[in-house]
């Protein structure tokens, strides 16, 4: 294993402790219990964005904390779910008054740990509402997750619900426009290679040099099946025909499309994927009005990518073009 790090048990840490100086001037690192919030929170009259998991996704979630997305993100251990004792004060820091939203992905130590802490933010007068993110296509239920796991779309929820958020919506709003977006968005990945998680120091699951695995999850999970490695074209239709069929995209839908690169995958690679999507797309009498390409949402070193397609309405168009100012994600400002 050759990573650029110290000790594998210190990495989150010392991530997290370089990211804060950074981007000093945009959010302010809490060390202890772990969390972090935009530089100005809370934003008095302005509902509050929490959102979390397990580090090694990076920028998910810290990245997007700031103006017009997040007002604080909690990092767990490396792909392990941050605590109770996290959320909970994250959510107090935040709570400006209006309430605060949590967006938690669909992994079960993600979604226990968020209900405890609401339940006490609750006990404390903040008013907390939650919406569960669950946009993979590729499995119903793994070892992580009762449902389907949340990936890609999570970024594109905390986006636009970040934007009426400092649009300046109520809790209800924020909470039915969030929703709104979750139930809009669909997603599948694939891996070229496995990751390797610092502390266990081997690759999370085998690959060989001929094959890759079509479904992977967001934390070095395997996915629905291995087969022998493609073109960049006959992979990306894999990806993108269970994305359209559980969507039932047609002929007219207006759609962001979103590739998002796993870590290990190069630029160049993302827009090849990107290129033939449109193509399919368009083929389709499917119009692509907006478009994210890059890695957002990662898991550590993994090469590979996913595809997510949202269904877009007015109003999603005109809260994604909003000014959004954060360390990963900005435009407009």
């Amino acid at each position: 294993m050759k990573k650029l790090i110290n000790d594998p048990q210190a990495v989150v840490t010392e991530s997290i402790e370089g990211f804060g100086a950074a981007h000093a001037d945009l959010v302010e690192v809490h060390p202890d219990p772990l969390f972090i919030t935009r530089r100005d929170a809370p934003v008095q009259g302005k509902v509050g964005l929490v959102s979390g998991g397990g580090s090694g996704h990076e920028p998910l979630h810290a990245g997007f904390v700031g103006r017009g997305m997040l007002d604080a993100a909690v990092p767990g251990a490396v792909f392990t779910s941050p605590t109770p004792d996290q959320i909970i004060p994250a959510t107090l820091a935040v709570n400006g008054g209006a309430g605060v939203l949590h967006i938690v992905k669909n992994y079960t130590g993600d979604v226990l740990n968020f209900e405890t802490a609401a339940e006490m933010a609750q006990a404390e007068g903040v008013e907390v509402r939650s919406v569960l993110i669950n946009d993979d296509v590729a499995v119903e239920d793994s070892l992580y997750t009762a449902g389907r796991r949340g990936v890609g779309g999570t970024v594109l929820v905390e986006r636009i619900a970040g934007a009426a958020a400092e649009r300046g919506d109520s809790l209800d709003g924020v909470t039915g426009i969030a929703q709104r977006v979750n139930d809009n968005v669909r997603s599948m990945g694939v891996a070229l290679s496995a990751c390797t998680v610092p502390h266990a120091g081997v690759p999370s699951f085998d690959l060989t040099e001929e094959e890759i695995e079509i479904g992977i999850g967001i934390h070095g999970e395997p996915g629905r099946h291995k087969i022998a490695m493609e073109n960049a074209d006959g992979i990306t239709d894999r990806l993108l025909e269970p994305i359209l069929a559980d969507l039932k995209a047609t002929d007219g839908d207006r759609v962001l499309l979103f590739v998002n690169g796993m870590g290990g995958t190069p630029a160049s690679e993302l827009y090849i994927v990107y290129r033939r999507a449109r193509q399919v797309l368009a083929e389709r009498g499917i119009s692509v009005e907006r478009s994210l390409v890059g890695n957002y949402i990662t898991a550590l070193e993994m090469q590979g990518a996913s595809i997510s397609v949202l269904k877009l309405d007015d109003e999603m168009v005109e809260l994604w073009d909003t000014p959004v100012w954060t360390p990963a994600l900005r435009w407009g400002v």
